[in-house]
């Protein structure tokens, strides 16, 4: 999709020189990515300490 944008130009070289991305296109569809994982991690932490799951994690882990 086409989009037209008015972005910092400083704040955009730094995020791809950041991010190791060679396109402005492409530095800010891995911030869009980024912030969809964020917001996604966060809704899973409300259930932190609500769900018991019996899980051994040393031999998940492989740990003797």
């Amino acid at each position: 999709m086409r989009t037209t944008l008015d972005l910092p130009e400083d704040l955009l070289d730094e995020a791809m020189k950041i991010t190791r991305t060679p396109t402005k296109t492409g530095v800010i569809v891995r911030a869009l990515e980024e912030l969809v994982r964020k917001s996604k991690i966060s809704n899973l932490k409300k259930y932190k300490g609500k769900i018991d799951i019996d899980i051994d994690l040393d031999e998940i882990r492989g740990r003797p």
